[in-house]
């Protein structure tokens, strides 16, 4: 409406003007030229019959007759009288006298003009508008040519004004007017195009936020529906494709899901099994022991491997909860590197009392994978330093830093991918590529974050950054999972329940 508004207001303002001048123009010059025309005529009829030299009485006779005249002007006539040596003789004394005349326009008519071709007399009649009193007027004047008096003529151009100023108006009407019948124009215009094309920017962004089921209604045949039937087409195969998505990445989970689950069974019995074997080795023939403890290790590899996976799922099935309790932080750090015998490796710079309220189990998990990592990629011994940040509502550093090579600046934005390895030479190495990922994924849910890069000094630091208080988050998605429908034949962790016992512990 502004654009269309601008434009007629332009496209008015300047016909407009063009026209008030041309009609200004005109008037004027029709004006002035009748005026002129008959003041010339009448300067030579009734100035003839004077005497060379005529008397002021006879000069005022001369002027009062050339003022009686359809042009309604009044006339000023000067000349040499005898005995007095000059005259001014005026119709209308009062208003109009020699002060009145410019006088540029005075020594105009006083010249003598050299005789030019056709142009052989000496004095012509010149003009000038001018205002006096706030009225404008036009003055001419002449010298009578083979001797004379010089007379002057004052014309009023006050009913031109007036017709110039209703002009005016009736043109400034015409412009509001236009620029009325613009804003009706494009509020048309927004009706008939802009707005369904913003309808469609609308449903983009909705169908962009994730609501595929956004359909534009149709109506009309023109480029503008045409556009709404490609939407909605470009829509429904959207929604399709991503449906058939969904469903496979549903399958994938529910495999993987179902898969962890139906290898618990058999893994306790082998879990229990190796367990025995590994507490008979020492009694085991020598060449027999090495295997038995490999099937150990590789067992034990397998079990977190399966926890793992069923932890992923948990995560992407959006299963995964919360379970705060307040938590002394350097004390939970302590609990995890005692719990797996890493005091001698790890040195830790952390002050008691420094209270968050958080999940342990998931802290500790997040703990035991960043500092693992440090110990087998990096080198000892492994710092791990508190800091709490901004007041008691912020958030909380917790820094592991190791003494290794570092992280090759290739492998940064990768470390935290699911199942990635620094070195694919090494696909049988320990670890599953699972354990930065499902720390990540933890923090995450905490509502927090996990960083990774070098340290000027040497080898890699991991900064975990978490609230101190959790209950928001822990809030939010405790709602979100009640609206959550849960699938028939799944338990807590989201993986169908077993339904028979195939030989394995109970």
């Amino acid at each position: 409406m502004l654009v269309f508004g601008l434009v007629a207001l332009a496209a008015a303002a300047s016909a407009s003007a063009i026209a008030y001048w041309l009609n200004r123009d005109a008037v004027l010059t029709r004006t002035q030229d009748a005026a002129l025309d008959e003041f010339r005529k009448a300067l030579k009829d009734d100035t003839d019959p004077l005497p060379v030299t005529p008397t002021c009485p006879e000069l005022q006779d001369a002027a009062d007759r050339m003022a009686d005249n359809t042009q309604k002007y009044e006339v000023l006539l000067v000349t040499r009288t005898r005995g007095s040596g000059g005259c001014t003789a005026a119709s209308a004394p009062d208003l109009f006298t020699m002060k009145a005349v410019p006088g540029v326009l005075r020594s105009a008519v006083d010249e003598r003009r050299a005789a030019e071709g056709s142009q052989a007399a000496p004095y012509h009649l010149y003009w000038q508008r001018i205002t006096l009193d706030g009225t404008p007027y036009l003055v001419g004047g002449a010298k009578v040519n083979g001797g004379g008096p010089t007379g002057y003529m004052l014309k009023s151009l006050d009913t031109e004004r007036q017709d110039l100023n209703s002009l005016a108006w009736s043109l400034g009407i015409a412009t509001a007017l236009a620029l009325i019948g613009s804003a009706l124009l494009a509020q048309a215009a927004a009706a008939t195009v802009l707005r369904p094309v913003q309808r469609l920017g609308e449903a983009a962004n909705r169908l962009g936020e994730g609501h595929l089921d956004t359909r534009l209604q149709v109506s009309g045949s023109d480029e503008l529906a045409n556009l709404s039937h490609t939407f909605n087409r470009a829509a429904e195969r959207l929604q399709k494709r991503v449906a058939e998505l969904s469903a496979r990445e549903a399958s994938s989970r529910r495999f993987v899901a179902d898969m962890s689950h139906e290898l618990r069974t058999p893994l306790t019995a082998i879990t229990a099994v190796t367990e025995v074997l590994e507490e008979e080795a020492d009694a085991l023939d020598p060449m027999i022991a090495p295997a038995v403890q490999l099937v150990v290790s590789e067992t034990r590899r397998l079990n977190d491997l399966v926890e793992n996976l069923m932890e992923v799922t948990r995560f992407d099935a959006g299963t995964a909860r919360l379970v705060l309790d307040d938590v002394d932080v350097a004390d939970q750090v302590t609990a995890c590197i005692d719990a797996r015998a890493w005091l001698d490796a790890v040195e830790l710079d952390a002050a008691r009392g420094i209270v968050a309220r958080l999940d342990p189990r998931r802290l500790d998990v997040i703990l035991a994978n960043l500092i693992g990592n440090a110990l087998k990629h990096g080198g000892s011994p492994v710092r791990v330093s508190v800091v709490p940040e901004g007041p008691e509502d912020g958030d909380l550093l917790i820094k592991v830093r190791d003494h290794g090579p570092g992280i090759p600046e290739d492998v940064l934005p990768h470390v935290f991918d699911r199942f990635y390895k620094a070195s694919a030479s090494r696909p049988r190495s320990e670890g599953s590529g699972l354990g930065l990922s499902i720390a990540m994924e933890n923090a995450h849910i905490h509502g927090g974050d996990i960083s990774a890069a070098n340290s000027p000094e040497g080898g890699a630091v991991f900064t975990l950054r978490l609230p101190m208080d959790a209950s928001r988050l822990a809030s939010i998605e405790d709602r979100e999972g009640k609206d959550r429908k849960r699938e028939p034949g799944k338990d807590d962790d989201g993986a169908e329940g077993s339904r028979k016992n195939e030989g394995g512990a109970p």
